[in-house]
């Protein structure tokens, strides 16, 4: 059997990134989801970006051909599903798939539970499945077609409005914790003294 060593180079050291970034630790999902903390925003969105730049840009140099890449259909019901029971599984347990096999990785306890109990998740809809195949399919999009190319615009005035919205929204959130801060405040004086003026 062919090992993919190529796939498995490049989720090791995706994992070390997320693992820099500190998505190893429920807490910085949880923060992302209360929108306290956007680093998860800013990470993902960026690996969208830098992803979407480098496959369209092996296209434009005929390293890779679209048609070789898989692109799903959407299907409104099964993807609501899909959204609805991954966003309850990450607000409560404040992993993804993904994160929390860095989590394990590193050694944490909470990390693994979670992927078994991402397995059992994914053992239990196998038995389901059967009896909602038939409304997870009842309502179907576009068939097998990318954003460029649903919005009639070329590629990349998409991956240019996808890099002016990461840029806007770290410049607004990095503004707002900025004027968020607090001024400096004197240490605390016994009652009966004056704080002294500046």
């Amino acid at each position: 059997m062919m090992i993919p060593w190529s796939g498995l180079v490049l989720g090791v050291l995706f994992g070390l990134i997320l693992e820099g970034a500190g998505f190893g630790d429920p807490g910085c999902l949880t923060a992302q989801l209360r929108f306290s903390n956007w680093a998860v925003f800013k990470v993902m969105f960026t690996a969208i970006v830098v992803s979407s730049i480098l496959l369209y840009a092996s296209r434009a140099f005929g390293l890779i051909h679209l048609s070789d890449i898989f692109v799903p259909s959407v299907y409104f019901w099964g993807t609501l599903l899909g959204g609805v029971g991954v966003g309850i599984g990450m607000a409560v347990g404040g992993y993804c798939p993904g994160t929390s096999a860095v989590a394990m990785a590193s050694g944490r306890l909470d990390g693994l539970l979670f992927l078994v109990g991402i397995g059992g998740g994914t053992l239990a809809f196998n038995q389901v499945y059967p009896s909602i195949k038939p409304w997870i399919y009842a309502q179907t999009g576009p068939a097998s077609i990318t954003v460029p190319q649903l919005l009639h615009v070329s590629p990349w005035g998409v991956l240019g409005a996808l890099m002016a919205i990461l840029v806007t929204i770290s410049w607004l959130v990095d503004r707002t914790r900025s004027t968020s801060i607090p001024a400096t405040v004197a240490p605390f004086a016994p009652a009966g003294t004056s704080q002294p003026k500046h």
